[in-house]
C-alpha cells in the first residue's frame, strides 16, 4: 500500500465494513501512540515509518481479527525501534495488548548476520508462536507488508527474506488453515525468489484468465439460475482465481501445460447449510457431467488444517472443464482466515478475548504440532542439530497431510507420502519397533509404499523382534519414526561394542 500512502481512515473504513461495533477509539489511540513513538523515523523508501505498522494493521483487519490484535499490530515495532517501553504500552492499553507486543519483540526482526543469529531468531519465533498463536498472526501481517516493499532492500537480502517467507511463514499459515494469507505470502515472495518463473506464470495466467472471463461470468449466471429453479438457497456464487505460486507448482506437475489446470478459475458457491452444499452439487451434476475421480468431499473428511469444502469438476459446454466448490459461510471464512476465523464477529466473543480462551476454541490437534516444533527446537543443542530438526520439521509440519484409519476407525493424521512404518510409530513406539508387516484395506501392503487418504491400516507385530530395521530410514517420512529408528540403531551399536571390546585389564597395585 506504499504507492498510495495508507491512512488511519483507510484502516477504520475496512474495520467498519467488517463489523459495525468496531472499537474505533482503541485503534485511534494505538495509532496516535505509535505515530508519536515513530516520529521522525523513515522507511528505506523515504516514507514515514508509521506507514509500516499501519499497513500491518490493515493486513490484520482484512484477516477479520479482533480490534485488540489490530491495535497490537499498530504498536508491534514501538518497543523494539523507539525509546518507549513495554510498561508504557501496558499502562496505556492493558496487559493483553502488551503481552502480544512483547511476543513480537521476543520474535524480533530476523537479521541476516550469520547462521547463529538467524537460527536464534527462528527459535524465538517458534517458542513465541506456541505461547500465543496471535503473535504469529501479527507476524504474518508484518511480513506481508515487508514483502510488498522489498524493492527498496538490497537484492541479496530481499532474496533471503522472500525465501524464508516461502519456506517457513507461508507453510505455517497453511498449517493454521489461513489460505488467503498463505497465498499472498507465497505470491509476494515468488517474485523475488524466482523472478523469471514469476513473470512467466503471471503472463500465462493473465492471458488464460482474460480468455476465460466471459465464460466464467456465463457459468456463474447459469449456476445461479439452476440453483434457483431447484429451490436450493445460495448466499453467493463467485469466481476464485488460483494464486500464482500455487499455479506454478501445479504447472510443474503437468509439464507446464496450462490446459490441464482445471481450477485456474474455480466457481465457488457459498451455501446456507451443509445440506445445501450436497444438494447444490447434485444439481450441478444433473446439469453437467462430472469427471470421474474428481469429486472430493472435504466436508465429511476435512483436511488436517481444518479446511472444509465439496469439490467437483465437470465437463462444461464445448469440452471445457470447470471446477466447482461448495461450502457454507462458516467453512468459507475458516478456509480464508483459518485460526483467525475462530473469532466470530459477535461482540461478546470479540471483546478482549485472551489466548487461553482462544486455545479452548481451537481443536487441540491444530495446536499440537506448534508445541512439538517449539519443544524440538528448544532441545536442539547446536546449529547443526537445529538445522536438521528444521528440515525434518518442514517435512512433518508443513507438508500436505493425509488421513488414514485404524481398524477401529480412529483417524490418524500423517504427512503426505507417509508409509506404514510412520503409521506404526504414530500409534506407539513399541508398535513401530516390533512391526513385521502391514495390511492396507485388507490387503498386504509393502512397508516402504506410501499410504493414501482414506486407507484403513492394520499393523502386524512380533514381540520377539529385537527392534526396527535400520533400512527403514530410507523411506520413513516422519521425524518421530526416524528418531526412534536412529535411537535403536545407536543402542545396537553400543551393545555390540560392549560385546566385542573386552573389559580393560585392571592395573595391578
Amino acid at each position: 500500500m506504499d504507492k498510495k500512502i495508507a491512512t488511519l481512515e483507510d484502516l477504520i473504513k475496512i474495520v467498519k465494513e467488517i463489523r459495525n461495533d468496531a472499537d474505533v477509539d482503541l485503534l485511534e489511540r494505538a495509532y496516535n501512540f505509535a505515530d508519536t513513538a515513530h516520529k521522525g523515523q523513515l522507511r528505506m523508501s523515504g516514507i514515514p515509518y508509521i506507514v509500516h505498522p499501519l499497513c500491518t494493521a490493515i493486513n490484520l483487519a482484512k484477516m477479520h481479527v479482533p480490534d485488540n490484535i489490530i491495535a497490537a499490530g499498530l504498536l508491534h515495532d514501538v518497543v523494539e525501534d523507539t525509546p518507549y517501553t513495554l510498561d508504557q504500552i501496558k499502562e496505556e492499553f492493558g496487559e493483553d495488548i502488551a503481552s502480544m507486543v512483547n511476543g513480537i519483540c521476543k520474535v524480533g526482526k530476523i537479521k541476516y548476520r550469520g547462521v547463529e543469529r538467524y537460527i536464534e531468531n527462528l527459535r524465538k519465533m517458534f517458542v513465541a508462536m506456541a505461547s500465543d498463536v496471535r503473535v504469529i498472526i501479527i507476524k504474518f501481517a508484518d511480513r506481508l507488508h515487508n514483502l510488498e516493499t522489498l524493492d527498496c532492500v538490497p537484492q541479496k537480502k530481499a532474496y533471503r527474506i522472500a525465501l524464508e517467507s516461502m519456506e517457513i511463514y507461508a507453510p505455517i499459515a497453511n498449517r493454521l488453515g489461513m489460505g488467503d494469507i498463505k497465498g499472498k505470502l507465497e505470491d509476494a515472495a515468488f517474485r523475488y525468489v524466482m523472478p523469471k518463473e514469476y513473470e512467466w506464470v503471471k503472463k500465462l495466467a493473465e492471458e488464460s484468465i482474460q480468455l476465460k472471463q466471459p465464460q466464467v461470468h456465463k457459468i456463474i449466471q447459469e449456476t445461479q439460475t439452476e440453483l434457483a429453479q431447484a429451490n436450493i438457497p445460495c448466499i453467493n456464487v463467485h469466481g476464485r482465481q488460483k494464486h500464482l505460486f500455487s499455479l506454478y507448482r501445479k504447472l510443474l506437475k503437468y509439464n507446464r501445460d496450462i490446459t490441464k489446470i482445471y481450477d485456474l478459475t474455480a466457481i465457488r458457491c457459498v451455501m446456507p447449510s451443509t445440506a445445501d452444499c450436497y444438494a447444490g452439487m447434485g444439481i450441478i451434476h444433473s446439469r453437467w457431467t462430472p469427471l470421474k475421480g474428481r469429486i472430493k468431499d472435504y466436508i465429511s473428511q476435512p483436511k488436517p488444517n481444518g479446511y472444509q469444502s465439496l469439490h467437483t469438476t465437470v465437463f462444461y459446454d464445448r469440452g471445457a472443464i470447470v471446477e466447482f466448490q461448495f461450502r457454507t459461510l462458516e467453512m468459507h471464512e475458516a478456509a480464508e482466515f483459518g485460526i483467525a476465523a475462530h473469532w466470530a464477529y459477535d461482540e461478546n466473543k470479540l471483546r478482549q478475548i485472551g489466548h487461553e480462551r482462544i486455545k479452548e476454541m481451537i481443536d487441540e490437534n491444530q495446536l499440537e504440532w506448534m508445541n512439538q516444533i517449539a519443544d524440538s527446537n528448544a532441545n536442539s543443542a547446536n546449529t547443526n542439530s537445529f538445522l536438521e530438526a528444521l528440515e525434518e520439521m518442514k517435512l512433518d509440519a508443513f507438508n500436505d497431510h493425509i488421513f488414514v484409519y485404524t481398524p477401529k476407525g480412529d483417524v490418524i493424521d500423517l504427512p503426505e507420502d507417509s508409509t506404514p512404518i510412520d503409521f506404526a510409530y504414530k500409534i506407539h513406539t513399541d508398535i513401530g519397533n516390533t512391526c513385521t508387516a502391514a495390511k492396507v484395506n485388507d490387503a498386504i501392503h509393502p512397508l516402504d509404499q506410501p499410504l493414501k487418504s482414506g486407507d484403513i491400516v492394520e499393523i502386524h507385530t512380533d514381540k520377539s523382534r529385537k527392534g526396527p530395521n535400520p533400512d527403514w530410514l530410507k523411506f520413513a517420512k516422519t521425524r518421530h519414526a526416524r528418531t526412534k529408528i536412529r535411537q535403536y540403531a545407536r543402542q545396537g551399536i553400543t551393545s555390540w561394542l560392549k560385546d566385542v571390546i573386552p573389559n580393560p585389564i585392571k592395573k595391578r597395585k
